[in-house]
């Protein structure tokens, strides 16, 4: 690639540790980690990465685990906590950590020369974003009415339609900064793969006396990689996922965007649940540092990042 080494953000969609049509199990999850790490491994064997990734499908199992949705019925008795005693930013909290884990233990496999490190972080919201009002994130499984109606919290929890049946969401602020910044930075800077902001970061925000306290939400993964990789300075933005870019005419007519600018990306139609949120993350950082983003297949990141394959996203004036 022209220019030498580059900081390169890279965020993992949240199916790349656990894919829909896949059991919740240690040993799947350790696979796909193992996947995804042979990718950034090869990244990082030219550039400086920072990685980000998603939790939607974790955290949605353990908010669902008591209310009878994929745990066992000792997972649904009393002996465990319900999912109102396990606020959301706990459980974003445990999932960070579990999938950290594992990515680290991974990368470490990969790139037994290089030090690597996964680190907790804390994304500030607001306390009166209106994402508070209007839960939009969906997380957890796919579920169908019967399933959905009989939950304890069925009365409570909203859902929206998806993929064929119903997911519950919850509320998605805005990330306004994140306050383990400086750490990371410094991280980066000595050459330390850091893999952090996992699943957007734990939600946290200011009380009237300055002290800091979790907040009930799920921050967008892409949102928070956007903030983090324009904070850091990052040359690029590196959004992979499950499909091979984005397209236009979605599903009728599908055809193939290989590059655009943001203004050209946000005329389009996108789906809300899965592209739109990447397609915006990807517009934020370039608008934000005039650098590039790119949107593109997981198993081709090293060639996403080099303009071979997926969509790239370029200021007006490189298109």
């Amino acid at each position: 690639m022209e220019g030498g080494p580059l900081r390169v953000l890279v965020a993992l969609g949240g199916n790349a540790l656990l894919r829909p049509d896949e059991p919740v199990t240690a040993e799947i999850q350790r696979r796909n980690a193992e996947k995804a790490a042979g990718v950034v491994a090869e990244i990082a064997r030219e550039h400086a990465v920072v990685v980000t990734h998603g939790n939607g499908p974790q955290i949605g199992l353990l908010a669902g685990r008591t209310a009878g949705r994929g745990g066992s019925s000792e997972e649904a008795s009393g002996d465990s906590p319900s999912a109102e005693e396990e606020p959301l930013d706990a459980l974003g909290a445990e999932t960070e950590g579990l999938i950290g884990y594992l990515l680290t233990q991974a990368l470490r496999n990969e790139a037994p020369e290089r030090e690597i490190v996964s680190l907790l972080t804390q994304v500030e919201v607001d306390r009166d974003d209106p994402g508070f009002d209007d839960p939009t994130k969906p997380i957890g499984p796919v579920l169908d009415e019967e399933a959905a109606r009989s939950l304890p919290q069925g009365g409570e929890w909203r859902f929206v339609r998806d993929r064929g049946g119903l997911r519950r969401v919850v509320a998605s602020p805005e990330p306004r900064s994140i306050l383990e910044l400086a750490t990371i930075d410094r991280l980066v800077a000595a050459r330390v793969l850091v893999v952090c902001a996992g699943g957007g970061g734990i939600p946290v925000f200011r009380t009237p006396e300055g002290r800091l306290e979790g907040a009930e939400a799920v921050i967008d993964k892409d949102s928070t990689s956007a903030l983090l990789a324009a904070s850091l300075g990052c040359d690029r933005l590196l959004l992979l996922t499950d499909v091979e870019g984005v397209y236009r005419d979605w599903p009728a007519r599908a055809t193939p965007i290989s590059e655009a600018t943001p203004e050209a990306l946000r005329a389009l139609s996108l789906d809300s649940g899965s592209m739109g949120p990447k397609v915006e993350a990807a517009c934020r950082f370039v608008e934000a540092r005039g650098g590039q983003a790119a949107i593109g297949r997981l198993e081709e990141g090293a060639s996403v990042l080099r303009g071979e394959c997926g969509t790239r996203v370029r200021p007006p004036a490189e298109t």
